[in-house]
């Protein structure tokens, strides 16, 4: 458990609103850790390892005049409530008001059943159906944008551009997507039911989806055009640092004198990974720095041993957040590229995790994460130096070609004009 624990305070919140694109990046939910749940940084994570009560607990809000009220509340609901209540239910709902009333979403009360999920999750010891997914920032509708090869989704017959209605007995609206993809991962060679909506089909599909593993890499990259490269990262998991890494000596010893990195999309994920991808691009200095309200700071640096020296174009749309955030706003920072597309979520805040005595768990807002220079995103996100709204020409029904993506030929544009 504690080294679940462990793995779980280096993981990254994010948004997991997303809109289809070209690679059809988003939430995976069969890989790494989709929703990428938390970011927690440094010593900050320190928060919920500690035992006891939390500071000021002696002071608390339950006093006998509340305590009273709770009981005549109960009460009222148990003797004039038309339906049975749990009385379990109700006690969890009063937890979880607390920490809506702060008027955060990203701070919550978990009972132990959610803590469970929520801990497969981050120690990547889940199960998926093998698919991207997307939520519409307004509707909250969840849709498949990819099905990616072999996976159970595809033996299922999903495809890219159904929409999930249900998810067993829950309506994907209700929720953030980054708590419905625990409800569609689960346990190997067991079944999750889905309810499809697909264009053309007079009414809603019903699907069983069998979980399994299922690895997509988080890197992908090809060679494009005089010398110019192109490497998309979908999300910072684990291994993306090193796949980073790599693709960029594949594309080197092609020749490539220019480099694309695409973070469309990408929810974010560890923010291990986005420091040590930081660390390989940039010369030694600040990467990203917290602050909690104490005025207690950790800091993420580069050293000087390797950074690159080409130019660089930064693709960034609505949907790039968190760890995106943080590599977009250092690239900014030491102007080492050109950010194109649109302005970027705007996720600058700081997610601890404790679990509590009877195994439920908090999240709460700890701290708060700044740009180099010292600029907190949260809220507002990060501006692109070239504003594009995303356009593709192709077909929808025909392979994705990238001379048809209007911010990929911006950016080669861009660079073409850039001196070595």
């Amino acid at each position: 458990m504690e080294d679940q624990k462990e793995e779980l305070a280096e993981a990254v919140e994010v948004s997991d609103r997303k809109r289809d694109s070209a690679f059809a990046k988003g939430v995976v939910t069969g890989v790494l850790f989709a929703a990428c749940i938390f970011l927690i940084i440094g010593a900050v994570g320190i928060f919920w390892l500690q035992g006891g009560s939390a500071s000021g607990a002696a002071n608390g809000i339950v006093d006998n005049a509340v305590r009273t009220k709770i009981n005549e509340l109960s009460a009222l609901i148990r003797e004039y409530y038309y339906e049975d209540v749990d009385e379990e239910t109700l006690t969890d709902g009063l937890y979880k008001g607390m920490f809506q009333s702060l008027g955060d979403p990203y701070s919550d009360y978990y009972t132990e059943e959610e803590f469970e999920e929520m801990m497969i999750s981050a120690s990547a010891q889940y199960y998926g159906i093998g698919a991207a997914l997307q939520q519409d920032v307004d509707t909250m509708q969840v849709q498949i944008t990819k099905v990616y090869e072999e996976s159970p989704a595809q033996e299922a017959g999903l495809k890219a551009g159904d929409r999930i209605v249900m998810v067993e007995d829950i309506d994907p609206r209700s929720m953030e997507l980054s708590e419905l993809v625990t409800h569609i991962r689960g346990k190997e060679n067991t079944r999750v039911h889905l309810q499809i909506a697909r264009e053309g089909e007079p009414g809603y599909l019903e699907v069983d989806v069998k979980r399994a593993k299922v690895d997509v890499p988080t890197v992908d990259g090809t060679m494009l055009e005089d010398g110019i490269g192109y490497i998309v990262i979908a999300e910072f998991g684990e291994a993306t640092a090193e796949d980073f890494k790599a693709r960029v000596e594949e594309l080197d010893a092609k020749g490539m004198k220019k480099l694309i990195v695409d973070l469309r999309d990408n929810p974010g994920g560890m923010l291990d990974s986005v420091s040590e991808i930081l660390d390989y691009i940039l010369p030694e200095g600040l990467l990203v720095y917290t602050e909690d309200k104490q005025g207690n700071r950790q800091e993420e640096r580069s050293d000087a041993e390797h950074y690159l020296d080409y130019p660089m174009a930064v693709l960034i749309n609505g949907n790039s957040a968190s760890c995106s955030e943080i590599f977009a706003g250092a690239i900014r920072d030491y102007d080492y590229g050109t950010l194109i597309g649109t302005t970027t979520y705007g996720k600058g805040v700081v997610q601890t995790v404790r679990s509590l005595p009877d195994n439920s768990a908090i999240k709460l807002t700890t701290a708060k994460y700044f740009t180099p220079k010292g600029e907190n995103i949260h809220g507002t996100g990060i501006d692109p130096d070239i504003e594009l709204e995303f356009k593709y020409s192709g077909k929808a029904d025909e392979a994705y070609d990238y001379t048809k993506d209007n911010q990929i030929q911006r950016a080669v544009k861009v660079l073409k004009q850039a001196e070595k």
